[in-house]
């Protein structure tokens, strides 16, 4: 299928473009930008005028809780390749589960599934997991989710095991003897509500322990869902020095914080945590600076998870569809001009994967995402393709919208 996409705004920030430019595909793949290659005759168009044409975004931590369903949100929401953290029932430590995943990815036709293997079998922190066979079905890193290692050594032998074999180490770094039952953010609001609080140092001994052990083995780090301005300003400093560290910030990190839960909103429950408006505004500057890239962490949850009382709810929210519309609210609100913002969403994140994405250079697949930047709506259940309708932004109205979304030159979905 040959298709030429004209009158867009096209937007590459890897490649430094910003521009009305046409693009034209042949093959599943970027055939040229600006000017159509010779004897290229187009079998579809695609009229893009009042829309951006940008790569297709590339998330860092989505949960599969149903393969077709969640890949039809994702593209729903111009989300091309994504991360599938191991923490799946069964974990993702056996070399079957992993190809079984890529299979059924496949098969679905939608987005492309990257699967991060479990770094200890069983995520129970005690022996590690075997990379070499789960890196062969597919894996493109390791992590324990959101699981603790209670020994340090068998971090330690993780890492030292990953440099060896250049195997890349993503941590959600939390101290779980600290963070301990808490449920909340350790400050005013948590108090208020009579809520266990967990605080700022549980991320920050971890984060600091985690960077030592980089540092001793020289392994490749990443520090996922970072959550207080101590955490960032440990990380950028690691940056500065030269060490191989990167991080990220969920969406939901970037606008929301405690006094967010209000009166026990269960919606705004999150692990970890959502912290004071002043960490919050930390971390809009730090993704603003390019110090972490933004994840959607999507976790769909039913509604039976959420309908508890706010120490017993399910923590995480829907976030694939919304990933777009409040990384553009993020950046009006912080005048971060549009192609620094798709970059955290698509290059950024793409360089954290190591995987070959978020741009539109020649030659490259056709992950594409359109969307309409002033198209305002309102977020309901019935808009969300996602099993999950969990989410703080319930009712409220955002503004962008995705309008196509192509994967390998093939139109995936169209509003």
């Amino acid at each position: 299928m040959r298709t030429h996409i004209t009158n867009g705004r096209l937007i590459d920030p890897k490649n430094g473009i910003d521009a009305t430019l046409d693009l034209f595909i042949a093959d599943g793949r970027i055939a040229a930008i600006g000017k159509a290659p010779a004897g290229f005759t187009a079998e579809h168009t695609l009229d893009a005028r009042g829309l951006v044409v940008c790569p297709g975004l590339v998330d860092l931590s989505t949960r599969l809780s149903g393969i077709e369903t969640e890949l039809a949100a994702a593209v729903a929401g111009g989300v091309t390749s994504l991360a599938c953290p191991p923490d799946t029932s069964p974990p993702l430590d056996e070399p079957g589960l992993v190809e079984r995943l890529v299979r059924r990815s496949a098969a679905a036709g939608l987005a492309r599934v990257y699967p991060i293997g479990a770094l200890t079998t069983q995520l129970a922190g005690e022996r590690l997991a075997e990379m070499h066979t789960l890196s062969r079905a597919g894996c493109i890193g390791f992590s324990q989710a959101k699981k603790p290692i209670p020994d340090r050594l068998v971090l330690l032998r993780a890492m030292q095991y990953a440099t060896t074999f250049g195997y890349a180490i993503r941590l959600q770094p939390q101290d779980h003897q600290i963070a301990a039952d808490g449920v909340a953010h350790d400050g005013e609001v948590a108090s208020r509500l009579g809520l266990a609080g967990i605080p700022v140092c549980a991320e920050t001994v971890a984060i600091a322990s985690s960077l030592e052990l980089a540092r001793a083995t020289g392994a490749s780090l990443h520090l996922a869902r970072i959550s207080s301005a101590a955490g960032i300003a440990l990380i950028r400093a690691a940056q500065q020095a030269k060490m191989a560290v990167t991080c990220d910030v969920s969406i939901y990190h970037l606008h929301l914080s405690d006094s967010d839960i209000g009166f026990f909103d269960s919606n705004a429950r999150f692990d970890p945590p959502l912290r004071s408006a002043a960490d919050r505004d930390a971390l809009r500057a730090a993704v603003a600076a390019g110090v972490a890239a933004i994840s959607s962490d999507h976790t769909p949850v039913d509604e039976d998870g959420k309908q508890l009382p706010f120490a017993e709810a399910a923590p995480g929210a829907t976030a694939l569809e919304l990933l777009l519309p409040l990384t553009l609210q993020w950046a009006r609100e912080t005048a971060t001009p549009l192609p620094v913002a798709l970059a955290r969403i698509t290059c950024d994140s793409a360089a954290i994967l190591g995987v070959s994405a978020g741009a539109l250079t020649p030659g490259d697949a056709a992950d594409i995402c359109l969307f309409d930047p002033e198209a305002r709506w309102q977020v309901s259940a019935d808009a969300l393709r996602s099993r999950g309708k969990n989410t703080p932004f319930i009712g409220r109205e955002v503004q962008g919208r995705v309008h196509s979304t192509l994967v390998g030159g093939r139109v995936v979905f169209q509003r």
